[in-house]
C-alpha cells in the first residue's frame, strides 16, 4: 500500500459509509516513523492491567510472530524446491506444483502482516517481500495494450529481454541476474510501481498477466517460457530462469532473516528490544498493528480502493486469482493476535496468554464484543472465499455490474470498520488511549 500518516481523530468519530465503496509499496515508501511514534507513545495515565500479566502476553505476541515467520520461511523454502525442479525439468506438471506451492506459502505469510504496524523492523522489511502492484513491464514481456502505471520511467525496460536498461538518462547494467541486482531495481526511477523482487514478481512469473479483466479466468504463462532449446516460448528464457531463481532465493533469505529477529535469547535481535520495553508499549503495539490491518490497509487499500475504480489491477494476487484467500488470512492475523493463538501449517495450534484475557478481566462484555465482531469479519470473508471456490473471484465481484458481487465486499469492508472500533474500545479498557490506527488517509 501507500502508507499514508496516521490519522489524528479516533476512529470511533468517523461515520461509517460504504455508499461507493490498494497498494502495497517498496521499503522506500514507509511510515515507519509516524507508526513508531504512535506505537511508542504513552500507554495510559492508569493501566487496567496486571503488569506481569501483560508482559507474559507480549511475550506469548512474539512467541506468535515467531511460529507465523518460521511458517512463512518454511512455506518459501518449499516453493523454492518446486522452482529448482520446474527449472530442471519444465513442464505443466512442474508449473502446477510450483503455482501450487506459491498458493500455500501465501497463507502464513499473510498471517504475518499483522506484526507490521507499530514494529518498524517488519514495516521497512516487507516491502521487498510484498510489494504491489507492480508494472509487469519492467520484469518481463507483456500484452501490447498493457496500461502500465503513468509516468514510470522503467515500464518498459523489461529486464528479461535486455542486458541493459535505460532509465533517463542513467545506463544500468542488468546483464548478470542476481539477488541483489534485483532488490537495487525496486523503486527504479523513483517509481513505486517498479517492484523487481517478492511474492508478486514470482507470481508474475508463474502465472503470467491476467488478461481477462472482470471474467472468469487467472494467467496462463505457459512452462515453456521456461524451456532451453527446442520448443521454448517467450524468448530470453536463460534470463527468466535466472530471475525466477534470483527472486525465489532472495525471498528464502528475506524471511529467514525476519525468522532470526524474533527468536529468544538473543540480545541485540528486536524480540529482545519488544520484551525489554514496558509491557503497556507492547500492547500498544498490538492493538495498533491489529486496528491498522484492519482499517487503512485491508478495508483501504486492498478493498476499498479496487472496488471504487472497479480496478483488477489494484487487486492483491492480481496474476493467480488468490486475492480472497490473502485477504481471509490478513484478518486471521488479526484474530490470531487478540486471541493468542495461531494454527501452524503443521497443523498444530500454538496457544497462549492473550490480549483477550486482559481484556475480559478489565471488561467482559468489550472483549465479547470484539471476539464476535473478529468472528463476524471472518464470515464476510469466508463469503468471499466461497464465492472465489464456486467460480467467482475478487476481480470479478469487484466488476461495475455486479451488484451483488461488490456488496460482498462491501460487507466485509463494513465489518473490518466495525471490528476497529472494538479494537479502539477494548485499548481503552485497558488504559491505553488515542489509539488512532493507520486509516491510509480513507474515510469510512
Amino acid at each position: 500500500m501507500i502508507r499514508m500518516p496516521l490519522a489524528s481523530a479516533s476512529l470511533l468519530a468517523i461515520a461509517i459509509s460504504l455508499a461507493g465503496c490498494g497498494e502495497e509499496k517498496t521499503a522506500a515508501t514507509q511510515t515507519t516513523a509516524s507508526v513508531a511514534t504512535t506505537a511508542s507513545a504513552p500507554a495510559a495515565s492508569a493501566s487496567q492491567f496486571d503488569e506481569t500479566a501483560a508482559s507474559a502476553v507480549v511475550t506469548h505476541y512474539a512467541d506468535l510472530a515467531l511460529a507465523v515467520f518460521s511458517d512463512a520461511a518454511s512455506t518459501g523454502k518449499t516453493l523454492q524446491s518446486a522452482i529448482d525442479a520446474l527449472l530442471a525439468q519444465p513442464n505443466d506438471d512442474t508449473l502446477k506444483a510450483a503455482r501450487e506451492a506459491w498458493l500455500a506459502a501465501r497463507a502464513p505469510y499473510m498471517q504475518s502482516e499483522v506484526f507490521r504496524f507499530g514494529n518498524a523492523v517488519v514495516d521497512d522489511w516487507e516491502g521487498q517481500l510484498n510489494a504491489w502492484p507492480l508494472d509487469e513491464g519492467l520484469i518481463d514481456y507483456v500484452a501490447s495494450d498493457y496500461q502500465h502505471a503513468l509516468g514510470n520511467p522503467g515500464a518498459s525496460a523489461n529486464i528479461i529481454a535486455n542486458s541493459e536498461i535505460q532509465v533517463g538518462e542513467d545506463t544500468l547494467d542488468v546483464s548478470t541476474i542476481t539477488p541483489e541486482t534485483l532488490a537495487s531495481l525496486n523503486e527504479l526511477g523513483g517509481s513505486e510501481a517498479n517492484v523487481a523482487t517478492g511474492y508478486h514478481a514470482i507470481e508474475f512469473l508463474l502465472w503470467g498477466q491476467d488478461l481477462n479483466g472482470s471474467n472468469p479466468g487467472a494467467g496462463e504463462r505457459p512452462a515453456t517460457d521456461f524451456v532451453v532449446g527446442e520448443g521454448a516460448t517467450g524468448g530470453h528464457n536463460e534470463r527468466r530462469r535466472a530471475y525466477l531463481k534470483a527472486a525465489v532465493d532472495l525471498l528464502v533469505t528475506d524471511l529467514d532473516e525476519m525468522v532470526g529477529q524474533w527468536q529468544p535469547g538473543v540480545a541485540d535481535n528486536y524480540r529482545a528490544s519488544l520484551e525489554a520495553d514496558s509491557a503497556a508499549n507492547g500492547l500498544r503495539k498490538m492493538l495498533f498493528g491489529m486496528g491498522s490491518l484492519s482499517l487503512g490497509e485491508l478495508a483501504g487499500e486492498r478493498m476499498k480502493v479496487a472496488l471504487e475504480a472497479n480496478s483488477t489491477e489494484d487487486e492483491q494476487d492480481c496474476f493467480s486469482d488468490n486475492t480472497h484467500n490473502s485477504h481471509f488470512y490478513d484478518a486471521k492475523g488479526v484474530r490470531n493476535v487478540y486471541l493468542g493463538e495461531y494454527r501452524k501449517v503443521d497443523g498444530s495450534t500454538l496457544k497462549g496468554p492473550s490480549l483477550s484475557s486482559l481484556v475480559a478481566k478489565a471488561d467482559a462484555q468489550a472483549d465479547a464484543t470484539l471476539q464476535a465482531d473478529l468472528q463476524a469479519t471472518e464470515g464476510t470473508l469466508q463469503a468471499m472465499v466461497d464465492s472465489a471456490n464456486s467460480g467467482q473471484h475478487f476481480d470479478q465481484l469487484i466488476a461495475a455490474d455486479n451488484s451483488a458481487g461488490q456488496q460482498i465486499v462491501r460487507n466485509a469492508i463494513a465489518a473490518l470498520v466495525k471490528q476497529t472500533g472494538a479494537i479502539e474500545q477494548v485499548a481503552g479498557k485497558l488504559g491505553i488511549g488515542d489509539l488512532n490506527p493507520d486509516t491510509a488517509d480513507h474515510q469510512f
